[in-house]
Parts: structure tokens; sequence; C-alpha cells
């Protein structure tokens, strides 16, 4: 069965080079469907990951009630106190935020000041690729640039910039497996308060580590109880909760271009079908002969489905290495209210971009095959 079904994709692959010109037209159109289809599922996959809470996720944000942009949170840093004595709580790191664009952007810079001591407590997973992070404790306005950050500003270790009114000196370049950690830059909270002109004892929000994902809600509670009298109330929420909340535009944004890529896959589909029925009327004759020289009608149709599934695959695979090498290549990142969302694609969209590619072949071809294996062998052979 495998050494027939071998032999069908032999023969069929050479029907299709036969007729180069078609075929590669045919192909480098689902190939764009497709680049458009992975695109699209790229960055889905990101705003779920950066949305969806799993059971492992036990980081509260701290942010003023009823703000949203950076420039406008400003809460004392002496909460700090206050919310380490609260019962559940394990960790807590003051963050002051200054950013170049509050809107929705593409070009977002995002400065995350933190106490220099406990960078490594707030994001560790931090790897730096150049630089040292012990050079970046010795200089007051050094920063840590994100690998995707520093390769959009071609930005290197010793360089000079400034942006948002903030001028730093990059001491290294890191990634980490958070993705938000890729597009912004690590600086000493002091000199980000005195910089953006917050003032020292000002900072945008505190991140709360708690015990354990069953403590969130509770210790969410009991911080917004804590200061609710006070001059600057609170308003607390799980990390990926506050970036749905926060970037809701986003969100909204992104959402949207799902209508994209089942525009992307209907076109696709049309594409394929048209290309095997066009290839099924032209070869009338063939396939006659075909069943004359022993081809059964199931073996007819098999051909034809197998030609639709090859110009599928062909395309699918271009498309899908493309979007894939396109996006690694300029790292896209879309910011909104200070939060980023990194559109990096992986391999589960490569897998699923080649498992739609073949989906698709196949419905596409199932028609024409069928219509193919039911043709008379007399009328064939009578057809001009």
């Amino acid at each position: 069965m495998i050494s027939k079904l071998t032999n069908l994709a032999i023969l069929a692959f050479k029907q299709l080079s036969r007729h180069k010109v078609r075929s590669l037209l045919t192909i480098l159109g689902v190939a764009m469907g497709m680049f458009l289809f992975a695109t699209v599922e790229t960055m889905q996959r990101s705003l779920r990951v950066a949305t969806q809470a799993g059971a492992d996720d036990t980081t509260l944000v701290v942010y003023r009630e009823n703000r949203f942009c950076p420039a406008t949170s400003r809460l004392p840093e002496h909460y700090e106190t206050n919310i380490r004595k609260l019962e559940g709580v394990k960790e807590v790191i003051p963050i002051q935020i200054v950013v170049n664009n509050c809107g929705a952007s593409l070009d977002i810079i995002a400065f995350r000041g933190v106490p220099p001591d406990n960078l490594l407590r707030y994001a560790a997973h931090l790897k730096v690729l150049d630089g040292s992070i012990e050079e970046w404790k010795k200089r007051s306005d050094a920063a840590l640039l994100g690998r995707h950050l520093a390769a959009r500003r071609k930005l290197n270790v010793g360089d000079r910039f400034d942006a948002a009114g903030v001028t730093v000196t990059v001491a290294g370049i890191i990634e980490s497996d958070e993705p938000q950690d890729s597009n912004v830059a690590y600086v000493h909270l002091p000199f980000l308060q005195q910089a953006s002109r917050a003032g020292l004892g000002i900072v945008t929000q505190f991140n709360v580590r708690v015990n354990s994902a069953n403590d969130l809600d509770r210790v969410a509670k009991s911080i917004d109880e804590r200061f609710n009298a006070e001059q600057a109330p609170t308003r607390t929420r799980p990390e990926k909760a506050f970036f749905a909340d926060t970037a809701a535009e986003l969100v909204e944004l992104v959402g949207f271009t799902r209508w994209l890529g089942l525009g992307a896959v209907a076109a696709v589909l049309g594409l394929v079908a048209n290309a095997v029925l066009l290839v099924v009327r032209s070869r009338v004759k063939e396939n006659a002969v075909l069943q004359t020289l022993g081809f059964s009608q199931r073996a007819i149709g098999v051909l034809v489905a197998v030609e639709g599934i090859l110009l599928g695959l062909m395309g699918g695979a271009l498309g899908v290495a493309a979007a894939y090498g396109m996006l690694r290549w300029q790292s896209f990142t879309v910011g909104n209210e200070g939060v980023t969302l990194s559109i990096m694609p992986d391999l589960p969209i490569i897998i699923r971009g080649m498992a739609t590619a073949l989906t698709l072949g196949l419905l596409a071809s199932l028609y024409p095959a069928i219509k193919a294996a039911r043709k008379p062998i007399v009328a064939s052979l009578r057809s001009a």
C-alpha cells in the first residue's frame, strides 16, 4: 500500500513538473496566502501567551487606580513596606516605567527602572548575550537592552542613546523567556526617577510575587483594601490580566487580524481547487489512457488528490518559511499603554502552518478528484 502511494506521489510530481509555469504560479499564490496566515497566527499566539494565565503564574501588578499610561500612575515607594507585610506575599519590586509613546506604536521603547540589587529577583530568567550585569551595576546611567530592542535600534555595548528624554549607556544585551524582556531597557530605579522628573520616592507600579497562584485573588484584594483610603489608591491584578486590561486596544487590534487569516485560508482553498480543476480538464484523455493501462478509478482520484496536496505543501512550506524568517529577522513589537507584545514565531506555528496547508490541499482537490475518478473511459476517450 505504501509503495503504491509512493509511486502515485512520484507520478503526481512528474505531472505537475510538466506544466512548470502553471504549477509555479499556483505555488507562489499559495505561498502568499500561507505567509499571511502564518503571520496572523503568530500574532494570535503571541497574544494568547501574553494574556492567558497559567497555573504557575504568581505575579501581581499593583497600579494606580483608574490609570493606564505609566506617566499617570504615581505611587509612593514606601507602599513597598506595607505590601511586604501582607500574608502570602513572597517578593515586592518597585518599578518605574517610562515610554516614548503611550499610544499604540510599532516602535515603542520602554525603560524599566528597578533597584539594582533586585534585578535578578524581578527578571530571574535573564541571559546576558553581550556585556555584563556587573558593568550595569557600576554605572547609574547604564542600561541592559533586550535583544530585539538592540537589534531594532542597531545598538551595541558601549553605545549611548536617548529616548523619551532619558539618555543611557548600553552595558549589556539580554534575552529572556519572558517576551517583554526582549523589548525593554532595564535601568537603575533612582536614575530613572530623576531622569524622568518623577521624583525620588515615586514609582509607576509594584510587581508582587505571591507564594502560590491560589493566593493571587486574596492578596490582590488585601493590597487594594490596605490603600483604599490613601491619597493614591491602587488596583491590583494578575500580571497577564493587567496586560489584557491595559492594552485593550492592542488586544482588539490583534483580534481583528483573525479575519485576515480566514481570508487567506479561503484564498488558498480557492486557488488550489481552481488549479486542480484545470489539471483534470486538461488531462481527460490521459486519465482514460491510464485506466486502460490498469489504473483503477480510485487510483485516478488519489493521483489528482496527491497533486493538490503537493501544491498545498510546497506553497505552504515556502510561505511559512518566509513568514518565520521575516518575523525572526525584523523582530516586530507592538506596544500600547506602556506594555509591549513581541510578535515572535516558534515551532508550533510552523507545524500548524504546514498542517493547514496539507488540509487545504486535500480539501481543495476532493471535488476534482471525485470528478476525474467518475469520468467514464469511453466518454473521456471521445472528448476533444
